[in-house]
Formats: C-alpha cells, sequence, structure tokens
C-alpha cells in the first residue's frame, strides 16, 4: 500500500508548528497531528442526515449509528433522529438513512419490500469495496476480507457476494480458510484497519496462497493511513497519547494501537475531555493529541482546553499531510438544477 491518497497532499517532511517558546517553563507541551479527525465521508453522512432533518422534519430514522461516535449519535438523537437496529424497526413508509459503513443487498431489498424512503450514506470509498467484491465474484475468485467480525462495514461488504467472501480477522483464520482455485484468490479489506495489521495478514495469507492477488487499488482508506502516519510522526516524542473517539469506532482504536506501536509510553481513548484520568498525567511532559475520523473538532478543542487549565498549554501541530478531498451529497437530497430538491427513494 503505497503513494499518495485521492485529495492528499502528502508532506515531503514532518512539519511542526507552534509559537516560539510554546513549551511551558516545566517542559510541557501537546503535540497535536494533523490530520485529524473527520473524513469526507463522515462529514458527508453528518450532514445528509442534518439536511434530511431540514427536508423532512423529524422523525428520522438511521440504520445502526451514522458514524461510531457518541457526541455525534447523542446530538442527532436530540434533533430527532431515532438509531434503529434493524429495517424491520422503521415503520412502513417512514424514511430511513442507511449509515455511512454501507448495507448489504438484502437491506436494500428489505426497505423496498416495506415502502421505505431511503437516503444511502455509505462512505463512496465502501461503496469501491463492494464495487470490488461483485467484480471478484462476477469473475469467480475467492474473495478473503480482511476484517473485524461483526462490524456493520464488513457485514455489508461480506453481503455483496456472501457465497464468494470468506472473513479473515485473526492469525488463526488464516489457517481455516479454504479456496477452490488457489490461482483465483484476492484479498480486500475493511476500510478502517490499521495498514500494519492488514498487511500483516496480506503476508500470512500469501504464506499460504502465492498467488494470492491484490485489489485493484488501496482498500484502506485515505483518512485512515493519514491519522495512523501522523500519530507515527509524533508517537515517539510523547509519554501519553490521547486518542479522542469511541470505542465502537475501529479507527479510533487503532489510533491507540499505533501510537503504543510507534513508541508512546501510554496511550488512551476517551469520548470526552473529562474522561481523561489525572493519575495518567503523572510525570508526563509531552502529551500527544489525536482523535479518530468520525470525531467533530469540538471535542479535541474542549481536551486541549483541559490540558492547558493544568499546565499543558502550548500546543505544537504535527501535519503529515494536507487532505482536501470532499465528497457529494447522495442524490436523494441534492438539489436539482433548477433549485428543486431530488425526490427520496
Amino acid at each position: 500500500m503505497s503513494g499518495s491518497s485521492p485529495g492528499t497532499e502528502p508532506a515531503t517532511d514532518v512539519s511542526i508548528s507552534g509559537s516560539p517558546g510554546s513549551r511551558s517553563d516545566d517542559g510541557k507541551r501537546v503535540l497535536l497531528a494533523k490530520p485529524r479527525g473527520y473524513c469526507a465521508g463522515v462529514d458527508r453522512a453528518v450532514v445528509t442526515v442534518e439536511k434530511a432533518l431540514e427536508k423532512y422534519g423529524p422523525p428520522v430514522y438511521v440504520r445502526k449509528e451514522i458514524v461510531h461516535n457518541r457526541h455525534v449519535v447523542d446530538t442527532l438523537r436530540e434533533r430527532g433522529v431515532i438509531f434503529v437496529d434493524e429495517t424491520s424497526e422503521v415503520p412502513e413508509g417512514a424514511l430511513v438513512v442507511f449509515s455511512a459503513h454501507g448495507v448489504s443487498p438484502a437491506v436494500h431489498a428489505e426497505a423496498e419490500e416495506r415502502g421505505l424512503r431511503t437516503i444511502d450514506a455509505t462512505c463512496p470509498l465502501v461503496t469501491k469495496v463492494h464495487k470490488e467484491v461483485n467484480r471478484f465474484a462476477r469473475d469467480d475468485y475467492d474473495i478473503m476480507l480482511i476484517g473485524h467480525a461483526g462490524h456493520e462495514e464488513v457485514e455489508g461488504t461480506s453481503g455483496e457476494a456472501p457465497e464468494h467472501v470468506q472473513l479473515v480477522d485473526t492469525a488463526d483464520d488464516v489457517d481455516k480458510v479454504t479456496v477452490r482455485d488457489p490461482s483465483k484468490v484476492v484479498w480486500l479489506s475493511q476500510t478502517t484497519l490499521s495498514v500494519d495489521e492488514t498487511m500483516e495478514r496480506v503476508d500470512q495469507l500469501k504464506e499460504r496462497f502465492p498467488g494470492l492477488a491484490d485489489p485493484p487499488s488501496d482498500d484502506i482508506c485515505y483518512a485512515t493511513s493519514n491519522r495512523q502516519v501522523a500519530v507515527k510522526a509524533m508517537a515517539a516524542e510523547c509519554d501519553l497519547v490521547l486518542v479522542v473517539g469511541s470505542t465502537n469506532s475501529s479507527n479510533s482504536r487503532r489510533l491507540v494501537e499505533v501510537a503504543l506501536q510507534a513508541g508512546a509510553r501510554d496511550a488512551h481513548l476517551i469520548d470526552y475531555a473529562d474522561q481523561v484520568d489525572e493519575n495518567w498525567l503523572d510525570g508526563v511532559r509531552t502529551v500527544g493529541v489525536t482523535s479518530g475520523a468520525s470525531v467533530p473538532d469540538v471535542l479535541v478543542m474542549q481536551l486541549l482546553d483541559w490540558l492547558a487549565e493544568r499546565g499543558w498549554t502550548g500546543v505544537e501541530e504535527v501535519t503529515t499531510a494536507n487532505e482536501k478531498i470532499s465528497f457529494a451529497l447522495p442524490r436523494e437530497i441534492r438539489k436539482d438544477a433548477d433549485g428543486t430538491p431530488s425526490g427520496v427513494r
């Protein structure tokens, strides 16, 4: 997995910005990762739900969490969004939004059978993996999907061609998979995994299947990769890394793992600043701060304020890439050229 991500300008060198003398007298400082927080897919999904509320009024139903972030979900719930686990929980004829993680064809079919109005907020990068599954299934490949069991994205991706897809989560799974023709095996992956973890599984699969084909392009999304690179760039200097994100966010959990693997002495995942255990700060001079791809930056700013109150007033931004990618909103809520709203399916 190499090369620049679409819409991303890689920094030729790691850039560290901060005001001169920003480190406090006792050496306390904060290294703030950039990029961090919202990716284009998350921004698109959240704005989609907000626009649906504005256009059609509450209640708007959302299957699963629109994105894996407690603050975002709670805020939308207060505005009239009803989150459900299954499409069957949505009243017939009501409006339902499919989350950024994507759904299987069976879910689309069920919604149609029940006469639901739907808006699909699946991240375009997840949709790309769905299309790859269909392409390789048509060519009768056995597809090794590297991902975490039970994750909504994995369920939606597998559902595109369940008879062709086998999930590879752990090293043990590599030993268990079976294929019909070793010359027709390909690997794909969940978009929010650790790049290093994914390639470890790929190497293990290639030991069993030397002819294993690679996906036509990287499946790990640009934002997941960029956030991991930024954490790696600062981790070795950090006594503590704080990752703002929710426990059900795969990419946020991976940032904690990446920080520790890259040399941070300690790292923790938190939803809010008040979840920081002050004991974590004992003997700490440099705190690294970042956030998962589904986290609004207001939560990071609150954490920086919390740290400043305790003496970590100097903030230096560690920049490893500049993201410029954006995605159009789903066609169901975009306005037509003449200004009339598009119809909801």
